[in-house]
């Protein structure tokens, strides 16, 4: 089972929303959860945890993987989060009995790798989650060959906020209006901001900009 750092509601007592930060490739739990620091004062009745992903990095000694990502072409990626989608659904199913709270009091944020798992796992959440934030990431399609198969696959249709810098060079920018594109395609609500001037990150823009989303989605 996936664990990692949590913070409990900022106002005390139970939580009555659950946000999941996801981490991205080489980093671990412990690099997002100050994002629940920040958006705190904004969701103070929220829980926040940011799961350490299931693998250990291959390429280096410390850090964690959701899948490998050494070719970083699509074929590994497709593959990469069809095979991390089960612990992390586990997680989010156990992490929602724990607080007593129903799937759809749930928010997933990403960044870059923790965007696929966001957006893949969301998407066939049996209960749809409050919203999906991804920074600096790529919504994962297979090849041309599997798409009606992937289309049955989504069966939960949250409001999505993807975030992306200009000049990003890990993750081109034009992985974010793909992304709005295939998303649309299957009738999901997207709201788009492309940074200017930042690079493979999260800037201030991004961080207020995710803090009002999750505090609509979770009103």
């Amino acid at each position: 089972m996936l664990n990692g750092p949590r913070l409990p509601p900022r106002a005390g007592g139970p939580a009555t929303s659950l946000v999941v930060l996801l981490h991205g490739y080489g980093a671990d739990g412990r690099d997002l959860i100050d994002l629940g620091e920040y958006w705190a004062p904004l969701l103070p009745h929220a829980a926040f945890v940011s799961p350490h992903a299931p693998e250990p990095l291959t390429i280096a000694p410390v850090g964690r993987q959701w899948f490998g990502y050494t070719e970083r072409d699509d074929r590994e990626r497709w593959a990469g989060v069809q095979s991390a989608q089960s612990a992390l659904d586990a997680f989010l199913d156990a992490e929602l009995a724990r607080l007593n709270l129903p799937g759809s009091r749930l928010a997933l944020v990403g960044f870059s790798q923790g965007t696929m798992m966001a957006l893949h796992t969301g998407l066939r959440r049996a209960v749809a989650p409050a919203g999906i934030v991804g920074f600096s990431g790529i919504h994962v399609l297979p090849p041309e060959r599997a798409m009606a198969a992937f289309d049955a696959e989504i069966i939960a249709r949250p409001p999505v906020l993807l975030i992306h810098g200009d000049l990003d060079q890990v993750i081109p920018p034009m992985a974010l209006p793909r992304a709005v594109e295939s998303l649309q395609r299957q009738g999901i609500t997207v709201r788009a901001h492309l940074s200017s001037g930042l690079a493979h990150g999260i800037d201030a823009t991004g961080l207020s900009l995710a803090g009002s989303f999750l505090t609509e989605v979770l009103a």
